[in-house]
């Protein structure tokens, strides 16, 4: 009799130890410098508790963790209309942290999706009040004006909107053929700009050279020359010139040689 027992109780301590171990282990927590536990004891606010070792009573309190750390939350593509009436689609990430674990658990509701839901709001909002030059050469300066409305709304709750990225801006493809045709236009305007303003530059440069030629005859003829010379060499030509203008042509050459002389020595040294 003793012996049977003995292994009742044995069998009574196993099944007290299956059923105790348990519940002490899911009465101790250990929470990371990252996070936060809620206590509400029989359905009331107890406290915010962690990091490090948090006891808990099993069946009596319910605990509700909070990540601290910055959440991003991808908003799915939101069609807006700018103020200039151009239908744009626009996807964007907004990024939050929990700055009050108590008001976030107390004041809100799946808060991820309550914060996500006012972003895209607040978005369509702005993206309306800017035009669309705006929205496609100050993005970031329309995300901070959207992160900074956001912010107002969600701080209730304890939370804190650390920015609004705005990743994509979508045009009509009509509105893109559109602009790479303008795009086009006004590279061919500056390149007709340029152009002409070359040609001003050119016909300055000859009216001055003209004003030279014509106070000294000498200079034009020594320019002429140099000119014949030049296809002479070029295709392998005698030059025949008229006995009167031989001096001319002598001092041409002269000068011609020396200028290269000239040039060779400065190379070489």
């Amino acid at each position: 009799m003793s012996v049977v027992s003995l292994i009742v109780d044995i069998v009574i301590t196993i099944i007290v130890l299956i059923i105790v171990i348990p519940i002490l282990a899911s009465a101790i927590r250990v929470v990371p410098e990252y996070q936060r536990l809620v206590k509400l004891r029989l359905g009331k606010f107890k406290g915010v508790y962690g990091p490090g070792i948090v006891f808990v009573v099993p069946f009596i309190d319910r605990v509700i963790t909070m990540d601290l750390r910055t959440i991003m939350i991808d908003m799915p593509s939101q069609r807006a209309l700018t103020r200039d009436n151009v239908e744009v689609s626009i996807d964007a990430s907004v990024y939050l942290r929990v700055l009050d674990a108590k008001n976030t658990v107390l004041s809100v509701q799946e808060y991820r999706t309550a914060a996500a839901t006012i972003a895209a709001a607040t978005l369509r909002d702005v993206v309306g009040m800017v035009d669309l030059d705006t929205l496609l050469t100050q993005r970031e300066e329309v995300a901070k004006k959207i992160a900074a409305i956001v912010d107002e709304h969600v701080e209730p709750w304890g939370l804190k909107i650390t920015s609004v990225a705005i990743k994509d801006v979508k045009l009509p493809d009509t509105l893109v053929r559109a602009m790479a045709a303008q795009a086009e236009a006004e590279r061919m305007r500056r390149a007709k700009v340029i152009l002409a303003q070359a040609d001003y530059e050119a016909s300055q440069m000859y009216l001055k050279a003209a004003e030279t030629y014509t106070k000294n005859p000498t200079a034009l003829t020594l320019r002429q020359l140099d000119t014949l010379l030049e296809v002479a060499k070029e295709h392998n030509l005698i030059l025949v010139v008229p006995s009167s203008l031989e001096p001319i042509t002598a001092a041409a050459l002269a000068l011609r040689s020396r200028l290269q002389e000239g040039q060779g020595s400065s190379q070489g040294g």
